[in-house]
């Protein structure tokens, strides 16, 4: 985020566990509420818009990203390493 002065004023309503966990959150991240919160929301949303970015290619690339699609799958042993752990979340 720029350093720019804030000038537009958010409001928002969270319950008593929500308020705990952002104030826990914001302490170990060693930032107040505001920055905690604006910085996590910021993130989440350049991701979402990211995530909806609009992708526009010559013909010759969507021909060659339809011929990928189209060939036999083959055997991936990275992938197949990589799926076969557990996820370190589920541990």
């Amino acid at each position: 985020m720029t350093t720019a002065t804030r000038s537009a004023r958010l409001g928002l309503r969270a319950t008593p566990q929500q308020e705990t966990v952002l104030r826990r959150a914001a302490e170990v991240s060693n930032k107040s509420m505001t920055d905690f919160i604006l910085d996590s929301a910021y993130q989440a949303a350049e991701q979402t818009l990211l995530d909806q970015r609009l992708f526009v290619v010559t013909s010759s690339q969507s021909q060659a990203l339809l011929s990928l699609l189209d060939r036999p799958e083959q055997e991936n042993p990275g992938l197949k390493d990589l799926f076969s752990r557990r996820a370190p979340w589920n541990a």
